[in-house]
């Protein structure tokens, strides 16, 4: 049964960083892009990142770029978000999601992002900053 599962979140002071990880199973991991999206309170998803299933292609989105960097553990089945400093408006549900093809999509500022833009989703993991 395919799963994707995330940890890592918690509350964090401004300026920090976090570490997220997703770990996947039930499928051929090293065969598709993956994905970090978020949804905070009130608001709707929101594509944070995505890489390529070999780990050669990455995006970002404008709001967290420079900030985070998105990477993958082909022999361990893992993804990871390395968050650093982290504001506020970084605070939301953080989902892993595992991707259609291969290649990711640089998905622009302007997109809506849906849960169908993506095969499956985590169940997600709480991010906090806060003072």
């Amino acid at each position: 049964q395919l799963q994707v599962v995330e940890s890592g979140g918690g509350l964090v002071q401004p300026g920090g960083s976090l570490r997220l990880s997703c770990a996947a199973s039930g499928f051929t991991f090293s065969n598709y892009a993956m994905n970090w999206a978020r949804q905070a309170p009130g608001k709707g998803l929101e594509w944070v990142s995505g890489i390529g299933s070999d780990g050669g292609t990455t995006y970002y989105a404008d709001s967290v770029k420079g900030r985070f960097t998105i990477s993958r553990d082909n022999a361990k089945n893992t993804l990871y978000l390395q968050m650093n400093s982290l504001r506020p408006e970084d605070t939301a549900l953080y989902y892993c999601a595992k991707d259609h093809q291969r290649d990711p999509i640089p998905y622009p500022s302007t997109w809506k992002t849906h849960r169908t833009d993506f095969h499956s989703w985590g169940q997600g993991t709480q991010v906090t900053v806060s003072a």
